[in-house]
């Protein structure tokens, strides 16, 4: 663990890359950590300071900073579902642009400067024309799904307020990223949820699924949080990176090693209910910049992920 005096915030720290990100920056680079979290949400923080913030209420945010005081921020919190967002547009562009310049104007407000990583996700670039792949930060952003307008909306007003306040503000796109305890609405939890429980005989053997012919580039969340640290103190303010592993994986590709890991007989049928209205055929991250910036390598292969997010599955169906 390395030695350091620095309080890193974590604002929306009770979803799934909260706890990943909050175990690294308490263990792996010795920060005090203050993290937030919406009341009525289940946090496991042990030995950690909690505090319930709403992010719609900018006079909140005001007194929790004037209060903490941090060297970095997180802004994890989000509505970051692409479905939920198709479902429920008014609570996503709520939570995830007007959260995000209530996180800023309460920055502006009191001239207070940390490193701030505002976090975005690959889904911004929508649309990739055929043979554009992989994507650097530079790609027009065209999104495809509301949930990925509202993020490149975020990404748009972090570099306007970097510039015109001078504030520390480091933007990402993060790739898809996996992982044990990550909540069933994503296709690799989904799938594996599916495949244990038809291998513990509590379902019919019957897979459904959506769009299997789309390709994403899949990330281990522990690796996407060290990028994340490492960004934090070694990115450029004002600065977009992308943060994947650099490779886009059929999705019938993930489908098949999970079946094969299952000891089970398993039919495949496509579900309407998770097929999208748009839907983008590959995304791939270009994470040159990130490299640069931090030395970053992806260091676990999607196959452990898969087994562990099975074995997480096991223990908890």
């Amino acid at each position: 663990m390395q030695a350091s005096s620095k309080k890193a915030l974590i604002i929306g720290a009770a979803g799934f890359v909260g706890g990943y990100l909050l175990r690294h920056l308490k263990e792996e680079r010795g920060c005090e950590v203050v993290v937030t979290k919406l009341p009525g949400e289940v946090l496991d923080a042990a030995d950690t300071k909690v505090c319930e913030l709403n992010i719609l209420d900018k006079e909140s945010i005001i007194e929790l900073l004037f209060a903490e005081r941090p060297d970095e921020i997180y802004h994890l919190a989000a509505q970051s579902s692409v479905s939920v967002a198709w479902k429920n547009p008014q609570l996503t562009v709520d939570v995830n642009v007007k959260g995000a310049v209530n996180l800023l104007e309460a920055l502006r407000e009191l001239y207070f400067k940390p490193r701030v990583l505002l976090v975005g996700s690959g889904e911004e670039y929508g649309h990739i024309k055929p043979g554009s792949t992989p994507i650097d930060e530079d790609t027009l952003l065209d999104p495809g799904n509301i949930y990925a307008a509202t993020k490149a909306c975020q990404n748009m007003l972090g570099r306007i307020y970097s510039r015109a306040y001078d504030l520390e503000l480091i933007m990402v796109r993060a790739f898809n990223h996996i992982g044990p305890g990550q909540a069933p609405i994503f296709v690799v939890s989904d799938f594996c949820r599916q495949a244990v429980e038809i291998e513990k005989g509590l379902r019919e053997p019957v897979m459904r699924v959506g769009n299997l012919s789309a390709k994403r580039d899949f990330t281990d969340v522990r690796d996407v949080v060290r990028a994340y640290g490492l960004l934090a103190e070694h990115g450029t303010a004002g600065q977009t990176y992308n943060v994947g592993s650099g490779h886009a994986v059929e999705i019938r590709q993930i489908l098949q090693t999970i079946i094969e890991r299952c000891g089970a007989e398993i039919k495949v049928e496509t579900d309407p209910a998770k097929i999208r209205p748009v839907d983008v055929p590959v995304i791939e991250a270009d994470i040159t910049k990130l490299r640069e910036a931090t030395g970053w390598e992806p260091r676990i292969p999607l196959e452990h992920t898969i087994d562990e997010v099975l074995a997480y599955w096991k223990a908890h169906v």
